[in-house]
């Protein structure tokens, strides 16, 4: 296993292995190449300086093979500078933290934060309101890690998704390209210098500062237990960080499973291929799952079996940079989708650790449950995923799709597509680092690769169910139901003035027509004959299931976010745009 980052020739190579994987077994395959804005490290600094005129430089490298060609630490897209300056701790960097310090008479003006990951902000969001405050520099550490302490977050700082030069078409040969100093170009980067930090790094730092006491409220939750001060100072910082950010090919790898009956309505099974580091989480884990259903697929096809419906494999380029591959595709093909695709399943990191995650688009809720039930647990004998993801906290929970950090967020948001995006392991302390390789995995993430085997049953039983089952297994019941609960929270946050009795009735006509169909299912469902007229009834049936979701856009997008149009999904986004 090597480095292989978007736009360079590892990850060019790794494209080629995937495409000749498909071949070999026989599934057509093609490919789709675009040109986008990539953001690469030239050159990076950082020394400490006290008050004796002694001086140390820190670390920004971490253990690497030998001739790995990794990536140094970086945040893409963060704007060359270089800044002398105090350095200030802000916690997670929330406004509540600037005012808490505000509170205390400390001002971050002109001066390098030090932010710990957390608090519910992506790193965009982080770099975006230390600005707002009037920070010089930005740095970033994860104190969610005790073995690897020395190891550095890398990520982008980018808002929004997709080709920064195309927004909203795909970037393909002869299109239109916005210059690097358009305005709405520029609008998607940050004015301020960032870049991530290990926690050795952070502690060297943080452990030196003088001045105001840490806030009571952060004592509680802090892991580095030397961080007493703020700050400003005493200790001097200086940073300096050099990038380029440069076009760049990328390119997008399928593999396609014709329909025997229904050749025109597509299912989607997607996972990214490019990785920060070596990426046997991220994205590796979902990569060896696709090669793997690609050879089951495989096995179905030469005993006989065709789909009803096509399937499509996709491995998606350059979602570290924010969803870019998916989203130029998307937007390229968004017309095809919006007429043709019937789900889109997402598989990013497989396996980060124990324990079973699902998201959803809430029609999809029941066909989830169905197929776990089904499958069984790579962590108890004798149960299935179903019954030992009932029995954790949370209960068969299914999150929502309102996050922007992987590939399902231009299917959701800009394409109304229903999806999924399912995986192992809440998070895993590796993320983005040097650290995230096989050896990891072999030991703490999956030592069995049992987690693996179950997220790839659990991926492709969902893909056949949906592919094969002659009237589509949704259920908008479910999705009635969510909207109900959204409704009542919202009523909450508001004056009691504020009426919300249209959305109200809106909510239950779409329950009672969900009703109906759900009635009308019931009974296609039990017609065991399949002539011409019935046929017709069921491919009627469908398109209005799998259309539906298209309901919920917004041809003119949220204000302020044209692109997102999803209004329920996008009402539910976090303020993160983290890959």
């Amino acid at each position: 296993m090597h480095p292989h980052l978007a736009g360079t020739k590892p990850n060019s190579d790794t494209a080629l292995f995937l495409l000749k994987h498909f071949t070999s077994l026989n599934l057509k395959t093609h490919t789709t190449s675009y040109k986008t804005l990539l953001s690469y490290p030239l050159h990076s600094s950082l020394s400490s300086h006290f008050k004796n005129g002694s001086f140390i430089n820190l670390p920004l490298t971490e253990p690497s093979e030998p001739g790995s060609n990794m990536v140094h630490a970086y945040h893409a897209y963060s704007p060359s500078g270089s800044v002398y300056s105090k350095p200030v701790f802000v916690n997670y960097g929330r406004d509540k933290d600037y005012r808490a310090l505000g509170s205390l008479g400390v001002n971050v003006k002109g001066c390098i934060v030090i932010v710990r990951k957390g608090g519910g902000l992506g790193r965009n969001t982080v770099v975006e309101k230390a600005e707002k405050n009037g920070a010089a520099a930005v740095l970033i550490y994860n104190d969610e890690v005790d073995t690897w302490r020395n190891g550095f977050e890398r990520g982008h700082v980018m808002k929004g998704v997709g080709d920064p030069l195309s927004p909203g078409w795909g970037s393909v040969d002869g299109s239109e390209r916005l210059s690097l100093d358009d305005n709405e170009v520029l609008e998607r980067f940050p004015k301020i210098p960032s870049m991530p930090i290990s926690v050795d790094v952070a502690d060297a730092v943080l452990s030196s500062l003088g001045e105001s006491m840490v806030p009571l409220e952060w004592r509680s939750t802090l892991k580095i237990k030397g961080i007493t001060h703020v700050g400003p100072g005493p200790t001097m910082l200086n940073f300096t960080y050099l990038g380029e950010n440069k076009l760049a090919t990328i390119q997008n790898v399928f593999a396609v499973i014709k329909g025997s009956e229904e050749p025109d309505r597509h299912v989607l099974l997607g996972n990214h291929r490019d990785a920060w580091t070596y990426g046997a989480v991220d994205p590796s884990s979902g990569t060896a799952a696709l090669l793997d259903l690609a050879r089951r697929y495989s096995i179905l096809l030469a005993s006989g079996w065709k789909p009803r419906r096509t399937i499509v494999l996709c491995s998606w380029d350059a979602e570290e940079f924010g969803m870019i591959g998916s989203t130029e595709w998307v937007e390229q093909n968004l017309i095809n989708l919006g007429s043709k695709a019937v789900a889109y399943l997402n598989v990013d990191c497989a396996v980060q650790g124990p324990g079973f995650f699902v998201g959803s688009t809430p029609q999809l809720d029941s066909l989830i449950h169905d197929v776990t039930k089904k499958v069984n647990d790579p962590d108890s004998e004798g149960v299935s995923v179903y019954e030992t993801w009932a029995a954790a906290d949370g209960g068969n929970n299914i999150q929502r799709l309102g996050r922007v950090d992987s590939d399902f967020a231009p299917f959701v948001q800009h394409a109304g597509v229903p999806s999924i995006d399912i995986y192992y392991g809440k998070d895993f302390p590796v993320y983005h680092t040097a650290f995230d390789s096989y050896n990891w995995m072999a030991e703490y993430g999956d030592p069995f690769f049992k987690r693996h085997v179950a997220a790839t049953g659990i991926w492709g039983l969902l893909a056949l169910r949906l592919a094969d089952d002659p009237v589509l297994p949704f259920d908008y019941l479910s999705y009635a139901n969510e909207l109900r609960l959204y409704r009542d929270k919202l009523s909450s946050m508001l004056d009691h003035k504020i009426s919300l009795h249209p959305l109200t009735t809106s909510i239950e006509e779409f329950a009672s027509a969900a009703k109906e169909v759900d009635n009308e299912l019931k009974e296609l469902r039990l017609l065991e004959t399949a002539d011409q007229f019935v046929e017709m009834k069921r491919r009627a049936m469908n398109d209005r299931l799998m259309l539906a979701e298209k309901g919920f856009l917004d041809g003119d997008g949220l204000k302020g976010k044209q692109w997102f149009k999803h209004l329920f999904s996008v009402g539910n986004t976090t303020p993160a745009a983290d890959s």
